[in-house]
């Protein structure tokens, strides 16, 4: 069926995925990370923990290298079994992110037991941060959020100097967006990575520390 087309697709891009990551690790890039978001499909397969094993095993990389994205949205459906599939992940050192957190209804005692490492703030909030006081308050808030719960924050669609600038003053660990590069084709990746984009903390989306 397509769902089982879509979770043996998601192998075969975190196998491609892991090997580039271990290639450029090896090269000397060793303080990167990679990011691959999760679709609804590959979160609800209960073979999903196994898989990313598999992988992790076939390309010879830690754990704490692959960062597991999902949204807020995917968390709304079949919450228990979400929870346990994570928790698997989350026992093998796998990293799990929220990717556009703030936009869903996700409850914070199901947040508190997904045990994720990062949230993202969704770019609507950092387009607004600057142009009234509900952005900005919101933004801040779930920077205060995230760090009450020990996790790493991250700001997407970040633009502009002045923005970085806000989130940097804010406490922000982490941004994201065309002020730091815009989507590029792997082959482009590594000359991006040696000119710092890659440095501790920073993931290959690319992400900067803040």
């Amino acid at each position: 069926g397509a769902s089982g087309q879509i979770v043996r697709r998601g192998e075969w891009v975190r196998r491609t995925a892991t090997a580039r990551l271990k290639r450029w690790r090896d090269e000397g890039l060793d303080a990167i990370t990679m990011a691959v978001n999760l679709s609804a499909g590959q979160v609800r397969d209960p073979g999903l923990a196994a898989m990313v094993g598999r992988v992790l095993q076939a390309s010879g990389l830690s754990p704490a290298c692959l960062e597991l994205e999902l949204t807020e949205s995917i968390l709304l459906q079949d919450v228990e079994a979400t929870i346990k599939t994570l928790q698997g992940l989350k026992a093998m050192g796998v990293k799990l992110s929220i990717d556009d957190f703030g936009t869903g209804y996700s409850s914070l005692s199901y947040l508190k037991r997904l045990a994720v490492d990062k949230l993202k703030i969704d770019q609507s909030f950092v387009r607004d941060m600057l142009t009234g006081t509900d952005g900005a308050s919101i933004v801040r808030a779930i920077i205060q959020l995230g760090h009450n719960l020990q996790l790493t924050v991250i700001a997407e669609g970040v633009e502009t100097t002045a923005e970085r600038d806000f989130l940097e003053k804010s406490g922000c660990d982490e941004a994201q967006g065309y002020l730091f590069s815009r989507p590029v084709p792997v082959d482009q990746i590594e000359p991006l990575l040696r000119r710092g984009i890659g440095r501790p903390g920073g993931a290959i989306e690319p992400a900067h520390d803040l």
